[in-house]
Protein backbone atom coordinates (compact mmCIF):
# COMPACT_ATOMS: atom_id res chain seq x y z
CA UNK A 1 0.00 0.00 0.00
CA UNK A 2 1.13 3.33 -1.17
CA UNK A 3 1.78 6.48 1.99
CA UNK A 4 0.79 9.48 1.11
CA UNK A 5 2.36 12.71 1.58
CA UNK A 6 -0.31 14.89 3.95
CA UNK A 7 -0.74 17.97 4.91
CA UNK A 8 -2.80 19.28 7.82
CA UNK A 9 -4.61 22.56 7.15
CA UNK A 10 -5.84 24.97 9.76
CA UNK A 11 -3.70 22.05 12.31
CA UNK A 12 -3.58 25.18 15.22
CA UNK A 13 -7.28 25.46 15.50
CA UNK A 14 -10.07 23.35 17.61
CA UNK A 15 -10.87 20.85 15.31
CA UNK A 16 -7.06 20.80 13.92
CA UNK A 17 -5.56 19.62 16.92
CA UNK A 18 -8.33 17.48 17.24
CA UNK A 19 -7.52 15.61 13.82
CA UNK A 20 -3.64 15.72 14.98
CA UNK A 21 -4.33 13.71 18.23
CA UNK A 22 -6.85 11.03 16.39
CA UNK A 23 -4.30 10.85 13.80
CA UNK A 24 -1.58 9.69 16.40
CA UNK A 25 -4.45 7.71 17.81
CA UNK A 26 -5.32 5.78 14.55
CA UNK A 27 -1.70 5.34 13.69
CA UNK A 28 -2.11 7.32 10.52
CA UNK A 29 0.95 5.90 7.76
CA UNK A 30 2.30 9.02 5.66
CA UNK A 31 5.91 9.36 3.73
CA UNK A 32 5.72 12.73 5.15
CA UNK A 33 3.21 15.21 6.68
CA UNK A 34 3.26 19.04 7.19
CA UNK A 35 1.44 21.43 9.04
CA UNK A 36 -0.36 24.90 7.40
CA UNK A 37 -2.37 27.78 9.08
CA UNK A 38 -2.66 31.64 8.45
CA UNK A 39 0.34 33.90 8.62
CA UNK A 40 -1.00 34.59 12.46
CA UNK A 41 0.21 30.79 13.63
CA UNK A 42 2.60 30.03 10.88
CA UNK A 43 5.96 29.74 12.86
CA UNK A 44 4.38 28.33 15.85
CA UNK A 45 5.77 24.69 16.87
CA UNK A 46 3.39 21.34 16.90
CA UNK A 47 4.29 18.02 18.19
CA UNK A 48 2.91 14.60 16.30
CA UNK A 49 4.48 11.35 17.01
CA UNK A 50 7.27 12.55 19.11
CA UNK A 51 8.45 14.95 16.68
CA UNK A 52 8.29 18.98 16.90
CA UNK A 53 7.55 20.25 13.60
CA UNK A 54 7.19 23.94 12.92
CA UNK A 55 4.19 25.29 11.33
CA UNK A 56 3.65 26.67 7.65
CA UNK A 57 2.00 29.35 6.14
CA UNK A 58 -1.01 28.62 3.69
CA UNK A 59 0.02 29.49 0.72
CA UNK A 60 -0.40 27.10 -3.00
CA UNK A 61 3.42 26.47 -2.95
CA UNK A 62 2.70 24.60 0.69
CA UNK A 63 0.67 22.25 -1.51
CA UNK A 64 3.68 20.76 -4.14
CA UNK A 65 4.09 17.26 -3.61
CA UNK A 66 0.99 16.67 -1.38
CA UNK A 67 -1.34 14.05 -1.93
CA UNK A 68 -4.04 13.99 1.19
CA UNK A 69 -5.03 17.32 2.53
CA UNK A 70 -7.46 17.23 6.11
CA UNK A 71 -9.06 20.54 6.10
CA UNK A 72 -10.45 22.34 8.89
CA UNK A 73 -9.36 26.01 8.53
CA UNK A 74 -13.15 27.16 7.08
CA UNK A 75 -15.24 28.16 4.38
CA UNK A 76 -13.58 30.65 2.40
CA UNK A 77 -10.38 28.84 3.17
CA UNK A 78 -11.13 25.46 1.43
CA UNK A 79 -12.28 27.77 -1.12
CA UNK A 80 -9.63 29.68 -1.83
CA UNK A 81 -6.93 26.77 -1.76
CA UNK A 82 -9.42 24.12 -3.26
CA UNK A 83 -8.47 24.73 -6.82
CA UNK A 84 -4.36 24.61 -5.80
CA UNK A 85 -4.77 21.44 -4.34
CA UNK A 86 -6.17 19.44 -6.61
CA UNK A 87 -4.53 20.99 -9.84
CA UNK A 88 -1.20 19.61 -8.08
CA UNK A 89 -3.01 15.99 -7.80
CA UNK A 90 -3.99 16.67 -3.94
CA UNK A 91 -7.09 15.27 -2.23
CA UNK A 92 -8.82 17.71 -0.24
CA UNK A 93 -10.62 16.31 2.70
CA UNK A 94 -12.53 19.67 3.75
CA UNK A 95 -14.68 19.76 7.22
CA UNK A 96 -16.18 23.09 5.72
CA UNK A 97 -19.44 23.12 4.27
CA UNK A 98 -18.35 24.54 0.97
CA UNK A 99 -18.71 21.91 -0.95
CA UNK A 100 -20.97 19.58 0.80
CA UNK A 101 -24.30 19.87 -1.69
CA UNK A 102 -21.82 20.32 -4.83
CA UNK A 103 -23.30 17.44 -7.31
CA UNK A 104 -19.72 16.37 -8.15
CA UNK A 105 -18.19 16.10 -4.51
CA UNK A 106 -18.64 12.79 -2.36
CA UNK A 107 -19.85 13.92 0.83
CA UNK A 108 -18.95 10.84 2.89
CA UNK A 109 -19.03 9.27 6.54
CA UNK A 110 -16.91 6.20 6.64
CA UNK A 111 -18.86 2.96 7.61
CA UNK A 112 -21.54 4.71 5.93
CA UNK A 113 -21.49 5.67 2.03
CA UNK A 114 -17.65 4.14 1.42
CA UNK A 115 -17.78 3.71 -2.18
CA UNK A 116 -18.76 7.23 -3.03
CA UNK A 117 -15.25 8.21 -2.15
CA UNK A 118 -14.58 6.38 -5.71
CA UNK A 119 -16.81 9.33 -7.03
CA UNK A 120 -14.38 12.31 -6.03
CA UNK A 121 -12.96 14.96 -8.23
CA UNK A 122 -10.26 15.87 -5.99
CA UNK A 123 -12.57 17.02 -3.55
CA UNK A 124 -14.03 15.29 -0.61
CA UNK A 125 -16.88 16.41 1.82
CA UNK A 126 -16.89 15.92 5.45
CA UNK A 127 -20.61 16.46 6.94
CA UNK A 128 -22.02 18.76 9.02
CA UNK A 129 -21.28 17.96 12.71
CA UNK A 130 -24.88 16.88 13.85
CA UNK A 131 -25.89 14.81 10.47
CA UNK A 132 -22.49 13.02 10.79
CA UNK A 133 -23.62 11.20 14.13
CA UNK A 134 -27.12 10.31 13.00
CA UNK A 135 -25.96 8.75 9.93
CA UNK A 136 -24.38 5.87 11.91
CA UNK A 137 -27.32 5.08 13.17
CA UNK A 138 -29.85 5.76 10.54
CA UNK A 139 -27.49 3.22 8.09
CA UNK A 140 -28.19 -0.06 9.36
CA UNK A 141 -31.82 0.69 10.36
CA UNK A 142 -31.97 1.83 6.26
CA UNK A 143 -33.37 -1.64 4.85
CA UNK A 144 -36.60 -0.79 6.76
CA UNK A 145 -36.84 1.72 4.19
CA UNK A 146 -36.90 5.31 5.72
CA UNK A 147 -40.39 6.72 5.52
CA UNK A 148 -39.99 9.99 7.38
CA UNK A 149 -37.45 11.48 9.56
CA UNK A 150 -38.11 14.09 12.25
CA UNK A 151 -34.62 15.07 14.54
CA UNK A 152 -34.25 17.52 16.85
CA UNK A 153 -30.54 18.69 17.74
CA UNK A 154 -29.34 19.75 21.31
CA UNK A 155 -25.71 20.86 20.19
CA UNK A 156 -22.98 21.60 21.93
CA UNK A 157 -21.16 25.56 22.02
CA UNK A 158 -17.42 23.85 20.88
CA UNK A 159 -19.62 23.12 17.46
CA UNK A 160 -19.02 27.10 17.19
CA UNK A 161 -15.21 27.16 17.84
CA UNK A 162 -13.35 28.29 20.41
CA UNK A 163 -14.46 31.45 21.20
CA UNK A 164 -18.01 29.97 22.04
CA UNK A 165 -16.45 27.83 24.63
CA UNK A 166 -14.91 30.45 26.08
CA UNK A 167 -18.08 32.32 26.20
CA UNK A 168 -19.93 29.41 27.85
CA UNK A 169 -17.47 29.69 30.40
CA UNK A 170 -17.63 33.27 31.56
CA UNK A 171 -20.90 34.12 30.81
CA UNK A 172 -21.80 31.45 33.52
CA UNK A 173 -18.90 32.87 35.88
CA UNK A 174 -20.40 35.91 35.40
CA UNK A 175 -23.76 34.72 36.18
CA UNK A 176 -22.66 33.37 38.84
CA UNK A 177 -21.46 36.53 40.52
CA UNK A 178 -24.11 38.76 39.17
CA UNK A 179 -22.12 40.32 37.02
CA UNK A 180 -23.24 41.81 33.48
CA UNK A 181 -21.72 39.96 30.23
CA UNK A 182 -22.26 40.97 26.82
CA UNK A 183 -22.89 37.80 24.62
CA UNK A 184 -20.93 38.15 21.10
CA UNK A 185 -21.34 34.35 19.66
CA UNK A 186 -25.19 33.77 20.15
CA UNK A 187 -27.76 35.94 19.92
CA UNK A 188 -29.20 35.11 23.04
CA UNK A 189 -27.10 34.42 26.28
CA UNK A 190 -25.95 30.99 26.99
CA UNK A 191 -25.84 30.17 30.58
CA UNK A 192 -28.30 28.73 31.92
CA UNK A 193 -30.30 29.21 28.73
CA UNK A 194 -31.59 26.70 25.55
CA UNK A 195 -31.23 28.66 22.58
CA UNK A 196 -33.70 27.66 19.11
CA UNK A 197 -31.35 28.70 16.99
CA UNK A 198 -27.96 27.84 15.15
CA UNK A 199 -26.78 29.43 12.14
CA UNK A 200 -29.10 32.09 10.39
CA UNK A 201 -32.54 31.73 9.51
CA UNK A 202 -33.53 30.77 5.47
CA UNK A 203 -36.71 31.81 4.12
CA UNK A 204 -38.47 28.74 4.76
CA UNK A 205 -38.40 29.67 9.10
CA UNK A 206 -35.90 26.73 9.25
CA UNK A 207 -32.80 27.73 10.27
CA UNK A 208 -28.81 27.18 7.45
CA UNK A 209 -28.06 24.47 9.87
CA UNK A 210 -31.61 22.23 10.35
CA UNK A 211 -31.75 22.40 6.64
CA UNK A 212 -27.48 20.67 6.49
CA UNK A 213 -29.00 17.76 8.38
CA UNK A 214 -32.31 17.60 6.21
CA UNK A 215 -30.10 18.01 2.77
CA UNK A 216 -27.33 16.02 3.99
CA UNK A 217 -29.03 13.43 4.94
CA UNK A 218 -30.78 12.88 1.83
CA UNK A 219 -27.25 13.07 -0.39
CA UNK A 220 -25.24 10.58 2.25
CA UNK A 221 -28.21 7.73 2.48
CA UNK A 222 -29.07 8.18 -1.28
CA UNK A 223 -33.09 9.29 -0.09
CA UNK A 224 -35.57 10.02 -2.62
CA UNK A 225 -37.39 13.40 -1.92
CA UNK A 226 -40.28 11.14 -1.23
CA UNK A 227 -38.89 10.83 2.02
CA UNK A 228 -39.98 13.47 4.25
CA UNK A 229 -37.50 15.28 6.72
CA UNK A 230 -37.47 18.00 9.35
CA UNK A 231 -35.26 19.06 11.82
CA UNK A 232 -34.65 21.63 14.61
CA UNK A 233 -31.38 22.92 15.79
CA UNK A 234 -31.00 24.18 19.72
CA UNK A 235 -27.60 25.50 20.77
CA UNK A 236 -27.25 24.50 24.48
CA UNK A 237 -24.85 24.99 27.42
CA UNK A 238 -22.80 21.80 26.96
CA UNK A 239 -19.04 22.15 26.50
CA UNK A 240 -18.61 19.79 24.19
CA UNK A 241 -21.20 16.69 22.81
CA UNK A 242 -24.16 16.64 20.76
CA UNK A 243 -27.08 15.00 21.20
CA UNK A 244 -30.39 14.08 19.22
CA UNK A 245 -33.95 12.67 19.63
CA UNK A 246 -34.90 11.57 16.29
CA UNK A 247 -37.89 9.69 15.37
CA UNK A 248 -37.94 7.58 12.45
CA UNK A 249 -41.35 6.34 10.50
CA UNK A 250 -40.25 3.08 8.36
CA UNK A 251 -41.97 1.30 5.61
CA UNK A 252 -41.66 -1.88 7.44
CA UNK A 253 -42.39 -3.15 10.42
CA UNK A 254 -39.85 -2.74 13.17
CA UNK A 255 -39.81 -3.77 17.18
CA UNK A 256 -37.34 -1.55 19.82
CA UNK A 257 -35.87 -5.14 20.58
CA UNK A 258 -34.58 -5.75 16.83
CA UNK A 259 -33.18 -2.65 16.15
CA UNK A 260 -31.10 -2.59 19.91
CA UNK A 261 -29.85 -5.82 18.42
CA UNK A 262 -29.39 -4.11 14.85
CA UNK A 263 -27.38 -1.39 16.61
CA UNK A 264 -25.67 -3.01 19.13
CA UNK A 265 -23.60 -4.94 16.35
CA UNK A 266 -23.11 -1.44 14.01
CA UNK A 267 -20.03 0.14 13.00
CA UNK A 268 -19.05 2.86 14.86
CA UNK A 269 -22.41 2.66 17.35
CA UNK A 270 -22.69 1.52 21.01
CA UNK A 271 -25.91 0.89 22.77
CA UNK A 272 -26.53 1.75 26.54
CA UNK A 273 -30.21 1.27 27.13
CA UNK A 274 -31.24 0.48 30.30
CA UNK A 275 -33.93 3.18 31.41
CA UNK A 276 -34.86 0.93 34.32
CA UNK A 277 -31.60 1.52 35.84
CA UNK A 278 -30.94 4.81 34.14
CA UNK A 279 -28.84 3.79 32.24
CA UNK A 280 -28.70 6.09 28.83
CA UNK A 281 -26.09 7.95 26.91
CA UNK A 282 -25.67 11.18 28.00
CA UNK A 283 -22.80 13.97 26.82
CA UNK A 284 -20.05 13.23 29.08
CA UNK A 285 -20.35 9.23 28.33
CA UNK A 286 -19.31 11.16 24.60
CA UNK A 287 -16.73 13.05 25.41
CA UNK A 288 -13.05 12.66 24.27
CA UNK A 289 -14.28 8.86 22.97
CA UNK A 290 -15.28 7.47 19.21
CA UNK A 291 -18.29 5.94 19.41
CA UNK A 292 -21.92 6.80 18.50
CA UNK A 293 -24.05 5.65 21.83
CA UNK A 294 -27.91 5.28 20.97
CA UNK A 295 -30.56 4.56 23.91
CA UNK A 296 -33.83 5.27 24.90
CA UNK A 297 -35.29 2.66 22.29
CA UNK A 298 -38.93 2.48 22.06
CA UNK A 299 -41.65 2.10 19.90
CA UNK A 300 -43.04 5.59 18.52
CA UNK A 301 -46.48 6.71 19.52
CA UNK A 302 -47.35 8.82 16.51
CA UNK A 303 -45.93 6.93 13.69
CA UNK A 304 -47.27 4.08 11.96
CA UNK A 305 -43.64 1.29 12.46
CA UNK A 306 -42.10 4.08 14.37
CA UNK A 307 -39.19 3.57 16.41
CA UNK A 308 -37.93 6.85 18.79
CA UNK A 309 -34.39 6.80 19.83
CA UNK A 310 -31.70 9.07 21.58
CA UNK A 311 -28.41 9.17 20.65
CA UNK A 312 -24.87 11.52 21.59
CA UNK A 313 -21.46 12.19 20.42
CA UNK A 314 -18.50 13.82 20.73
CA UNK A 315 -19.10 16.05 18.09
CA UNK A 316 -15.26 17.28 17.86
CA UNK A 317 -14.77 13.81 16.95
CA UNK A 318 -17.49 11.87 15.02
CA UNK A 319 -19.06 15.33 13.74
CA UNK A 320 -15.42 16.75 12.34
CA UNK A 321 -11.94 15.09 13.60
CA UNK A 322 -12.54 11.37 13.47
CA UNK A 323 -14.27 10.91 9.93
CA UNK A 324 -11.17 13.08 8.27
CA UNK A 325 -9.21 10.82 9.82
CA UNK A 326 -10.80 8.25 8.73
CA UNK A 327 -11.75 9.37 5.66
CA UNK A 328 -7.83 9.71 4.57
CA UNK A 329 -6.91 6.49 6.10
CA UNK A 330 -9.73 4.83 4.02
CA UNK A 331 -8.80 6.68 0.62
CA UNK A 332 -5.10 5.46 1.56
CA UNK A 333 -6.68 1.90 1.66
CA UNK A 334 -8.27 2.15 -1.38
CA UNK A 335 -5.85 4.04 -3.45
CA UNK A 336 -8.25 6.51 -3.88
CA UNK A 337 -5.38 9.60 -4.77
Amino acid sequence: MRKPNIAVLGATGVVGREILQIAEELNVEYSSIKFLSSARSAGSKITFKGKEYIVEEAKPEAFDGVNIVMASAGGSTSKMYAPEIVKRGGVLIDNSSAFRMEKDVPLVIVGVNDEDLRLHKGIIANPNCSTSQLMLVLEPLKKFGIKRLIVSTYQSVSGAGLAAINELREDTAARLKGDAFKNVCFKKPISFNVIPQIDVFCENGYTKEEMKVVNETRKILHLSEDVLISCTAVRVPVFRGHSEAVDIEFEKGVMPDEVREILSKSYGVKVIDNPENYEYPTTRDADGVNPVFAGRIRKNLAFDNGISLWCVADNLRIGAALNTVRICKKITEMELF
